[in-house]
C-alpha cells in the first residue's frame, strides 16, 4: 500500500505547474512585459514633466514611488523571464532554483502614504497600482509553483502516517 501511495503522490499533477505553463501564464507575461514598458515610457518622458511640476515635498514622494515602482516590476520581469525560460526548456526548474538565477519575490508596499499618494500624478498612480496587482498574481503563481517544495520534508512524514491509518482499517475490515 505505500508503494500505491508513493505512485500516485508521483502521478499527480501540480496546478502551479501546469499554470506556469498554460496560456494564462503567456497573458500574464505579456501583460507584465507591456507594464514595464509603460512605465519606463512615462517616468521617462510625461513622469519627469510631471515630477517638476509638483512641491518639493510631494516630489521626493514622486521620486520615491518612481524607485519602488520600478524596482517592483523589475524584479517580477526578472521571474516573468526566468519563468519563460523554464516553459520554454531553456532552463531546468532546478537550474531556475538555483541562487545564480532564482528570483526571491518579495511583497513591495506603496513608497508614500494613502493622503501623500493621492497627490502624486495620476498616470504614477495607476502604474504603480498595477504593479502591485501584477505583483500579488506573480506572488500567488509563484506559491504555487514553488509552495509545495517547501512543505515537501514533512510530507514522508504525512504519508507514513495516512498509510498507519489506512493499515489500521485494513486489518480491522478484514
Amino acid at each position: 500500500m505505500l508503494r500505491r501511495a508513493q505512485t500516485a503522490h508521483r502521478n499527480t499533477v501540480s496546478f502551479g505547474d501546469h499554470l506556469a505553463n498554460s496560456e494564462t501564464f503567456k497573458l500574464l507575461f505579456r501583460e507584465g512585459m507591456l507594464l514595464v514598458e509603460e512605465a519606463a515610457s512615462y517616468l521617462d518622458g510625461p513622469g519627469r514633466r510631471d515630477s517638476r511640476a509638483l512641491a518639493h515635498g510631494e516630489a521626493i514622494a514622486y521620486a520615491s514611488e518612481s524607485m519602488r515602482l520600478t524596482t517592483r516590476l523589475m524584479q517580477l520581469a526578472a521571474w516573468l523571464l526566468l519563468q519563460r525560460a523554464v516553459n520554454e526548456g531553456d532552463m531546468t526548474p532546478a537550474q531556475a532554483q538555483t541562487d545564480k538565477h532564482r528570483v526571491n519575490l518579495t511583497r513591495q508596499e506603496f513608497a508614500t502614504s494613502g493622503d501623500v499618494f493621492a497627490k502624486l500624478p495620476e498616470r504614477l498612480q495607476e502604474l504603480a497600482q498595477q504593479s502591485k496587482r501584477l505583483q500579488d498574481r506573480i506572488l500567488h503563481l509563484d506559491q504555487l509553483i514553488h509552495g509545495a517544495e517547501e512543505e515537501s520534508p514533512a510530507a514522508p512524514a504525512i504519508h507514513s502516517q495516512i498509510e498507519s491509518l489506512r493499515a489500521a482499517f485494513d486489518v480491522r475490515a478484514g
